[in-house]
């Protein structure tokens, strides 16, 4: 029997992820719920697609029906309760206006979106009817929106180069609806790499952590955005997660994992490092 009515605090706090599945291991689905596990957060899943991928890059791409994506949702949140959610790549019009639907029948208000429009690279990563549709039904929905320097550009309308084009952006991209914008600074070069900036209507808030060095960072969007529905579930308010989340990732950085012929992914399982046993090596995965 279930004892939690849906989306209020059980006592086992539950985030829900709505992403799309990396074979690889290191982003989507697979990095979500490690993260959650990390924080001590039960995860549950809806698939949005599913991808053939590994760390040189993906494949093949296979979208899942908008109403399986909304079926795996409404089990979830009708039986379990989610007390955060995070969107990650839905991949089509199709799929965004289900999951927006369905994440307002749901009553879900503490919802992370990462829009997944463009790569850290710079590669656009859905089509121009599918940003509309992020843009005018999960974005007014989002408690916190992620973009990436790429993604507050088309969200913007403005070239980023600058500290300052961060702020301006993430003023603009408030206005198109969603609560608490964190503008990422991964995609930045020199002494703005990895400096994020938070604005949430009043507050503009600079988002610095130290800078790690490694080229193994598949999965740090991912990854951020589930750290912060973690938090978010957990209780924190929306900056205090943004922060926590942060943190998490540089700490994960540090042990990115040095795997296959590509860009490894981070090592979302540090925690576990101070109760490894002595008998288990695990440096020789680190870089």
């Amino acid at each position: 029997m279930n004892l939690n009515p849906p989306n209020q605090a059980p006592s086992i706090p539950v985030a829900l992820t709505i992403a799309g599945s990396d074979s690889g291991g290191g982003a989507g689905i697979q990095a979500d719920l490690r993260t959650f596990a990390f924080h001590q957060v039960h995860g549950t899943s809806a698939l949005t697609c599913i991808t053939a991928q590994n760390t040189v890059g993906v494949n093949r791409v296979d979208a899942l029906p908008p109403e399986s994506v909304v079926a795996q949702i409404d089990a979830v949140a009708s039986d379990i309760g989610v007390q955060a959610a995070k969107t990650g790549m839905l991949l089509n019009a199709e799929i965004m206006e289900a999951v927006a639907a369905e994440l307002q029948r749901q009553q879900i208000h503490q919802l992370v979106v990462d829009p997944v429009m463009v790569s850290r690279a710079g590669v656009v990563l859905i089509d121009e009817i599918a940003i509309a549709t992020l843009k005018t039904r999960l974005l007014p929905q989002a408690l916190i929106l992620t973009p990436n320097r790429y993604e507050a550009q088309i969200l913007s309308g403005l070239e980023i180069h600058t500290l300052e084009d961060m702020q301006t952006a993430a003023r603009k991209i408030y206005d198109l609806g969603p609560k608490n914008v964190l503008v990422k600074g991964g995609g930045m070069s020199d002494t703005l790499l990895g400096i994020d900036v938070w604005f949430d209507g009043k507050q503009l808030e600079t988002l610095k952590t130290e800078t790690v060095a490694t080229t193994n960072t598949h999965g740090t969007g991912c990854t951020l955005s589930a750290a912060i529905a973690a938090n978010l579930a957990l209780g924190k308010p929306p900056l205090t997660a943004a922060k926590a989340a942060k943190t998490y990732v540089t700490q994960a950085l540090k042990y990115a994992l040095d795997i296959g012929q590509g860009q490894g992914p981070v090592g979302h399982w540090f925690p576990l490092l101070s109760k490894a046993p002595d008998t288990l090596d695990f440096s020789r995965l680190w870089n």
